[in-house]
């Protein structure tokens, strides 16, 4: 699948993936900050943003995909940063093809399974009557009967969109998502260890991280770091200052 993305910046590719019903678009003010260190590129994942829709959603067809952009673009190896449902595609990328990875970043997710809780999310988005709004304003008051906080509430509407009708549509592939909402809970179903410098950072707050994941993360990724930050489960938004620094000097050996 030829998938949709943004390149830029100079340097070592740095490849960043979103998550669950993010897009490139969410890092763009961070990539513009890595730019200055690495080629960049920021990726829509199938069923997401700019990239082609499908009726598969889990990771095996995630990780190809992203096997197919190094082969597209003649990437040999690159350091990796996914976050949530992209931190699982990064992390079995890195176990099914070690040599491709240098350092590995996952954000806020551990390779396990989770009860994925996003079906009250994307009921709500489908619940938007979207031939009768005209503005995100109106969407808004639909999900808020189905989503209490106002900042998640503008992460999902940033994936609306409006046709050359500037009727509003939905990026993201709704009715697969829908769908495979258990599969992207999966754990890794490639197994392997990945033995090269590997940083998972947490929110404090978020609810993806356990008491004993360290002692299971360390048996995939043995050359593991944590970075916990002050924030929920979005760390690179809420945090993006700290966020880039935290994984610069990691990406530096600092």
């Amino acid at each position: 699948m030829k998938l949709f993305f943004r390149k830029q910046g100079q340097g070592k590719p740095l490849i960043i993936l979103h998550g669950l019903l993010g897009s490139s678009d969410n890092w763009h003010t961070l990539a513009k900050f890595f730019a200055d260190y690495f080629s960049v590129y920021t990726i829509d994942q199938r069923n997401h943003g700019q990239s082609p829709h499908s009726d598969e959603l889990n990771y095996k067809v995630l990780t190809e995909d992203l096997e197919g952009f190094f082969e597209e673009h003649e990437i040999n190896n690159a350091n990796l940063i996914g976050h949530s449902m992209g931190g699982k595609t990064v992390m079995n990328f890195a176990v099914k093809n070690p040599s491709k990875v240098n350092q590995l970043v996952v954000v806020d997710m551990v390779p396990k399974f989770y009860v994925v809780k996003h079906d009250r999310l994307v009921e709500g988005m489908k619940a938007i009557p979207l031939p009768e709004i005209t503005t995100r304003a109106e969407a808004e008051v639909v999900l808020a009967g189905y989503e209490p906080e106002p900042a998640v509430r503008q992460f999902l509407l940033k994936n609306l969109a409006r046709d050359e009708n500037n009727r509003f549509f939905w990026r993201p592939n709704l009715k697969a998502i829908d769908e495979h909402l258990q599969e992207v809970g999966e754990g890794l179903p490639y197994t392997g260890i990945f033995d090269k410098p590997t940083l998972f950072i947490f929110g404090k707050k978020s609810n993806y991280f356990a008491e004993g994941d360290e002692t299971n993360i360390k048996k995939i990724f043995p050359k593991s770091e944590f970075a916990f930050l002050d924030t929920g489960h979005w760390v690179q938004a809420e945090k993006p200052q700290m966020f880039a620094q935290t994984v610069l000097s990691f990406l530096h050996g600092k």
